[in-house]
């Protein structure tokens, strides 16, 4: 059941770089939310261009695999973003619109997951953090759909559910436990602060929904599926059309040799 989940008799390293691009999410998160609950369109903007320059500045001491992963995952959920909230308005931005920070912040996000699930920390306490993931995401999720809160979390249940799947047969479960932390302090952050909220009624299968919903890291499991999925076949590509393109220029000149 937890085939994928790292060994516990094994010692692992702890990087300093791993605890710092958390530490810098976490703190960024904070920071910029609290900030556009009450900033201008300018403001955002001039945000984005700042979470780019994070982004781009964390993602240079990391392999091309993890950087295309990130780059597959801002393109990803910028879609998931555009299509969730702005044409279905499951929730809703305070400006109606997607904010310039949030693509580059989801690079952020899921690097700061990457790099959690890889630190010593994590590896070390996988089982026990596990534990307190299920048990605390559970227990909100029972609490959503009790009838005590106001708004109804039927949706965050179904995710919790989804996530359960995930964590217990994926093959990133490391990932998707880091997901789980950075994903709920950014929502509670987010959705206290004003800078979004979630709708009620979730629109496509009409449940209630929480603000923001219980199993919201479920999200970033899917995101998490397509980056680790396509990233290996998009690099092979790239790689091929770069071979072809070295083995056809001396063919080129050879012919253009030829020719003369």
């Amino acid at each position: 059941m937890l085939r994928n989940f790292p060994s516990p008799n094994t010692t692992y390293s702890h990087r300093i770089r791993d605890y710092f691009i958390a530490a810098l999410t976490f703190v960024c998160v904070g920071i910029s939310l609290n900030m556009d609950a009450s900033g201008s369109l300018e403001q955002q903007n001039f945000m984005g261009l700042i979470a780019w320059t994070f982004l781009s500045a964390l993602l240079w001491g990391e392999n091309k695999e993890v950087r295309m992963q990130v780059i597959i995952a801002v393109a990803f959920a910028t879609l998931g973003e555009h299509f969730a909230s702005i044409y279905m308005e499951g929730y809703t931005y305070r400006f109606g619109n997607v904010p310039a920070y949030v693509p580059p912040g989801h690079g952020m996000v899921y690097l700061t997951a990457v790099a959690l699930a890889r630190s010593g920390l994590f590896l070390t306490h996988a089982r026990k953090i596990a534990t307190l993931v299920v048990v605390t995401c559970g227990a909100w999720s029972i609490w959503g759909v009790s009838g005590y809160p106001a708004q109804g979390d039927q949706v965050g249940a179904l995710l919790f559910c989804v996530f359960l799947v995930y964590l217990f047969k994926g093959r990133s479960p490391m990932v998707y436990l880091a997901a789980f932390f950075i994903t709920t302090w950014l929502e509670l952050i987010g959705t206290a602060a004003g800078t979004w909220k979630w709708a009620a009624i979730e629109p496509v299968l009409g449940l209630s929904q929480g603000n923001p919903p219980s199993g919201v890291a479920a999200w970033y499991c899917l995101v998490d599926a397509v980056a680790i999925g396509a990233a290996p076949a998009i690099l092979n590509g790239l790689k091929k059309c770069t071979e072809g393109f070295k083995a056809e220029k001396p063919k080129n000149v050879h012919q253009g040799a030829r020719n003369e």
